[in-house]
């Protein structure tokens, strides 16, 4: 064995074997992007968005896998679970203390698809009607309007 031959086998030895693109990896929950075939965020998981497209996406890919974030409370992640357990998909939480990311779930394969739109678009909830003039935020402005 040369030396750098040694010296890369003592490097994997203690470090672990080296990985393709790790930024990417800790940002998608240890996939990478070009496997990914839908990815929720955190609020999206949070508010139970997205069911309906991830059933129908593990309809279609029946050797996918479902990859859910740690930092989610188990009762968010209770629904997707028994979605993926319904649908015969294995489903792996994933914690990182290590990595901030904002995905929530990842629903993802083993080879390249390469899919260009991965994201869901939820809908915005319904701005609310701004607050009557009333209380201190009121008693201001009626304090400081201009007098005609």
């Amino acid at each position: 064995m040369t030396k750098e031959n040694v010296d890369d086998y003592l490097q994997e030895g203690i470090y672990g074997s080296r990985q393709t693109k790790p930024g990417e990896r800790k940002m998608y929950l240890g996939t990478l992007r070009e496997r990914i075939i839908l990815l929720l965020s955190k609020s999206q998981v949070m508010q139970q968005d997205g069911l309906d497209e991830l059933e129908k996406q593990m309809k279609v890919h029946k050797d996918a896998s479902l990859l859910l974030n740690g930092e989610v409370t188990y009762d968010f992640r209770r629904p997707y679970r028994q979605l993926a357990n319904k649908n015969n998909i294995h489903t792996t939480t994933v914690s990182n203390q290590e990595t901030e990311t904002d995905v929530g779930a990842i629903l993802t394969v083993d080879y390249a698809i390469e899919k260009e739109d991965i994201y869901i678009e939820t809908k915005a909830p319904p701005k609310e009607e701004s607050e009557p003039e009333g209380g201190f935020k009121g008693f201001l402005k009626s304090l400081f309007k201009p007098s005609n």
